[in-house]
């Protein structure tokens, strides 16, 4: 599609907060329809990273816990950040044994480079597909995250995107997005066979 831009001007930023995960900047800002504006972006210091393990009997494995934000328990695939001068795969590594006590063999990429909220941050993120997974105590679990796991039917976590069960945005991409390429043929024969076992 073609791309008529105006891009936003910028004319001074200023940090308004800053701690070690987010930094908060507020812009003083021309709109691309020429009027003033005051713009305030919120700026993670680390990339997104998401995991949507299959294990040799089709489950993936959900991770729940309470979020502040919204003052809720929330079911969530496993996810985390990770510095952005590292690859994504490393973060996600590290994510995947912290928060499931698991590694995998095959990692396939998911998500690439996606805009979580783009009218108020820029966080990027990136997924994968993980199977073939094995444990794996490498890294300690966040002293902050009171984490419960649980495996379930791929075609179940789907059905909880669906239903709503699952509100994580980052989740409901990677369910939905895996579960599309499973329908359309794009899972490798290996791994749509883990899944397809179930059905």
């Amino acid at each position: 599609m073609s791309e008529p831009r105006k891009p936003w001007r910028i004319k001074s930023v200023r940090t308004a907060y800053s701690n070690k995960w987010i930094s908060v900047r507020e812009y003083q800002a021309v709109a691309p329809t020429g009027a003033d504006a005051l713009y305030g972006l919120v700026h993670p210091h680390n990339l997104a990273l998401g995991v949507l393990p299959i294990d040799e009997a089709g489950n993936t494995i959900l991770v729940g816990q309470e979020r502040f934000p919204f003052g809720r328990y929330s079911w969530e695939l496993p996810e985390g950040g990770g510095p952005e001068n590292l690859p994504p795969l490393e973060g996600a590594q590290r994510e995947l044994s912290e928060e499931c006590g698991l590694s995998a063999e095959h990692w396939l990429p998911l998500v690439s480079d996606m805009h979580m909220s783009n009218s108020i941050t820029d966080e990027r993120a990136y997924a994968f597909l993980a199977w073939g997974l094995s444990p794996d105590a490498r890294f300690e679990k966040d002293s902050s995250e009171e984490l419960s796991v649980r495996r379930v039917p791929f075609i179940d976590a789907v059905k909880m995107a669906v239903s709503g069960e699952i509100t994580d945005a980052f989740s409901l991409v990677m369910l939905l997005k895996a579960d599309h390429l499973l329908r359309t043929g794009g899972l490798p024969r290996e791994l749509a066979g883990l899944i397809q076992a179930q059905t």
